[in-house]
């Protein structure tokens, strides 16, 4: 069962419910998360002693007309309000594919394998796939990783570092950015007008061409 949402300062709270309103101490103590001690305390002015209260009908916690309500009926148990401002989903940040150890010096090969026979994907696409690092794709592409002789193509989903759908879904959006990135350079190409167009063309004056001298007076 979900745990009950509570005020942001309970025992701030309770001191202003306690002075304000007729409320019984079970009522608060339940709406605030205390024991029913502890706000016969805070009545008492021996608990909570210096904290300022907070206004829950201000700050949008509880209504006016519940409290009203719960005033009439001690058996009625108090609610928080709904938020009037949903707050928007955090995006937690993803953590780096964690690959078992058994399973780390079957990377080389499934990079290797990934340079052969998809040209179109970039290092980081490489890397987001299995989890390895751009040093080492960089001495797998030059041949200079230090167990370059004995590493071999093996598609990763064999070796179980990715699924056939996250390896179809990255070819897919690899191709996608190509494409575009085909289609942006196609459009800049166009909008450029050839040499012969931007240069004008200097029409030849006849009458500034030197005179013949080998004709007769």
């Amino acid at each position: 069962m979900a745990e009950p949402q509570r005020p942001l300062m309970p025992k701030a709270t309770a001191v202003w419910l306690v002075d304000n309103t007729s409320l019984t101490f079970e009522q608060i103590a339940e709406f605030c998360g205390l024991h029913p001690l502890e706000v016969k305390g805070i009545a008492d002015e021996d608990v909570a002693k210096g904290i300022k209260g907070q206004d829950p009908i201000a700050s949008g916690q509880l209504g006016r007309e519940q409290i009203e309500a719960a005033e009439k009926n001690p058996n009625m148990r108090l609610k928080m309000a709904p938020p009037k401002h949903k707050m928007p989903a955090i995006k937690q940040k993803k953590a780096p594919r964690y690959t078992p150890v058994s399973k780390r010096q079957d990377k080389p090969d499934a990079v290797y394998w990934l340079l052969r026979n998809h040209p179109e994907f970039t290092d980081p696409d490489i890397i987001k796939l299995i989890g390895t690092t751009k040093a080492t794709i960089q001495k797998i592409r030059e041949r200079s990783h230090w167990n370059a002789t004995n590493i071999k193509a093996v598609d990763p989903v064999t070796l179980g570092l990715c699924s056939q759908l996250e390896l179809d879904l990255a070819v897919t959006r690899a191709n996608a950015r190509r494409e575009r990135t085909a289609k942006r350079a196609a459009n800049a190409g166009a909008t450029l007008k050839p040499v012969a167009d931007q240069t004008p063309v200097i029409a030849e004056d006849s009458s500034d061409e030197p005179a013949d001298e080998t004709a007769e007076p």
